[in-house]
């Protein structure tokens, strides 16, 4: 396998692009007053990219994944994200054993 110059470079402008993103929002927010809106606001973010993640898997697969999707959703509201998607994959694989 060989890697050209150009492929090199837009891996590593990639990298710089992302790197940069994460970075300038650790350092901007330093200047940004959380108040309860924006508060609530940043919180809600994990559990939608979740349910971005997860809401193609509901509409294009079984039965057994679009059930552990919704138990998903459910625990998203309640739980921290972690516990979430391990509630997610223990259902998923649950009602794959179920038969499901």
């Amino acid at each position: 396998m060989t890697l050209d110059l150009s492929t090199l470079l837009a891996i590593l402008a990639m990298a710089a692009a992302t790197i940069f993103t994460r970075v300038s929002g650790l350092v901007l927010i330093r200047y940004v007053e959380i108040d309860e809106n924006r508060r609530t606001a940043i919180e809600a973010i994990p559990p939608a990219v979740l349910m971005a993640v997860i809401a193609p898997t509901a509409f294009a697969t079984g039965w057994a994944e679009t059930l552990a999707c919704v138990v998903t959703a459910i625990a998203a509201t309640r739980l921290p994200m972690l516990a979430s998607v391990v509630v997610g994959v223990a259902t998923v694989a649950l009602l794959r054993t179920a038969g499901l």
